[in-house]
């Protein structure tokens, strides 16, 4: 028996443990199913992994890194903070790893939850907590004759560094974030790169620089002038988002630059108008490189806009009919968002599973966190809580005082459980929903925000500012207490 058992070792689970023992509370366990903590930053390892959002404002505001040697920091260097964060906030000895959760029920008689682990063993507990992420289930595309290849394939989450690609036939598709990073890194290695793609992405010029030592030294000497630049770069990103989550005509000045930067990048008038976005900016996920449009113009690149009909036992074969060899194939074509949170069976009251709740009713939880019917249960990064313009540690950060607010009204009050209203959930839900109308994510394009069902259960579609005043204190009225 635990008074709180925490899924995922990433951001949002250590930042969930830092701020419980913060708290007092020392009786929590983390699970993780892998060897090694970080989530997305233990998982991604591919050429050029970093990350999209200024390492300043990547990181806990508890915990400013001096340590990031780029603005845009690599892989290694954010599981490495993440590392040192586990260590000082005396968390990495309450992390149980090659530990997956398979299954959590609900005990309404008890109020407590029985989570099993590793599909046998089981812990009791009285609070779940799920910190598992949205980039963690690679998603594969739905091609024929997958099964056929004899070369190498793999997924770029779960990159392959056995594999020397040295002067091979490489074809990568999916032109999406991840793939931005890596085939540039890419071109400069293998014989021939033929990239895949279906929607030309929004890219915009990225503003990276190298953090010298001496830069290094002063952040460490100095926090409050790392702050003060952190606090400046969260105000632009801010301010930029009144395009996401205000008013899209503000977008076209993004647009502007993006084009601006794609002219400037490809003289190529006809591969330029292949590179161009056919959707309004903003409605995918907008990206950053410097080095993306230039890896085109090599003489080993081959940009491919014909739709792939099958892959074949030697390459891929488009729908015109051509077939080109592949000794690997690499797919950057990220993540199934939608079944992540539901990985696993979660059993509320009555014994329902979220996943078949959901699929009934829509994905939808209370200010992200938490659903009718499924007491003491508490997402991180769950619904409509990812974010298009800005950085998603201040949103987990939110998340988690929230949540610490919800545990010590239950302890206050003396319950056993706490549930949030499905009155207070549904007005949330609406409320979303009706901010998205119009939004530019609402634009027309085919994302990864939206389900099959063409519902977007994935952006928050205000400022993130916004976000932290509606979790900034919980309103007990939302909940019901049951002894």
């Amino acid at each position: 028996m635990t008074e709180v058992v925490i899924i995922g070792s990433g951001f949002a689970g250590l930042c969930m443990g830092i701020k419980l023992r913060q708290a007092g509370c020392d009786d929590f366990v983390i699970l993780e199913k892998a060897d090694r903590l970080g989530g997305t930053w233990r998982d991604n390892t591919y050429p050029g992994c970093a990350c999209d959002i200024p390492s300043y404002l990547y990181s806990f505001s508890f915990e400013q890194n001096p340590h990031w040697t780029r603005m845009f920091a690599p892989w290694d260097e954010i599981l490495a903070y993440l590392e040192r964060c586990a260590e000082k906030y005396g968390v990495a000895g309450k992390i149980r790893y090659g530990a997956e959760a398979t299954e959590a029920a609900f005990d309404e008689r008890t109020g407590r939850w029985t989570v099993t682990v590793n599909g046998s063993e089981t812990i009791e507990t009285d609070a779940l907590v799920t910190g598992v992420g949205s980039l963690q289930l690679p998603k594969l595309p739905e091609i024929q004759g997958l099964d056929s290849f004899t070369g190498t394939a793999f997924h770029s989450a779960q990159w392959d560094h056995s594999q020397d690609l040295t002067g091979r036939r490489v074809a990568v598709v999916g032109t999406g974030a991840s793939a931005v990073q890596f085939i540039p890194k890419l071109a400069e290695q293998v014989g021939q790169l033929d990239v895949y793609q279906r929607n030309a992405p929004w890219i915009t010029a990225k503003p990276d620089r190298a953090i010298g030592p001496l830069e290094r030294r002063l952040h460490e000497r100095f926090p409050a002038g790392q702050r003060a630049i952190r606090n400046a770069i969260y105000w632009g990103l801010e301010i930029r988002g009144a395009g996401f989550a205000g008013n899209p005509k503000l977008m076209k000045g993004l647009a502007l630059q993006a084009k601006q930067h794609l002219r400037k990048q490809v003289p190529d008038p006809d591969l330029r108008a292949r590179l161009t976005p056919r959707y309004d900016i903003g409605c995918k996920r907008l990206l950053v490189s410097n080095d993306y449009y230039p890896t085109f113009s090599r003489p080993n690149v081959d940009l491919v806009t014909t739709p792939i009909s099958r892959i074949t036992a030697a390459g891929v074969q488009t729908a015109d009919g051509i077939e080109r060899p592949a000794d690997t194939i690499v797919f950057g074509t990220g993540f199934d968002v939608g079944a992540n949170l539901t990985r696993m069976p979660i059993l509320g009251k009555d014994g329902v599973d979220l996943a078949d709740h959901w699929k009934r009713e829509g994905v939808s939880a209370h200010l992200g966190m938490t659903a009718a019917g499924y007491p003491n249960l508490f997402f991180l990064v769950g619904p409509n809580t990812i974010l298009g313009h800005s950085s998603m540690v201040f949103m987990i950060e939110a998340q988690v005082r929230y949540v610490l607010q919800a545990l010590e009204l239950r302890r206050r009050r003396g319950a056993t459980y706490v549930e949030v209203r499905a009155d207070a959930q549904r007005k949330f839900a609406g409320d979303v929903q009706d901010e998205l109308r119009g939004s530019v994510w609402e634009s027309g394009c085919t994302s990864w925000y939206h389900d099959a069902a063409g519902r977007n259960s994935v952006v928050w579609p205000e400022f993130t500012v916004s976000y932290w005043r509606k979790t900034r204190r919980l309103d007990p009225s939302d909940f019901v207490l049951v002894r």
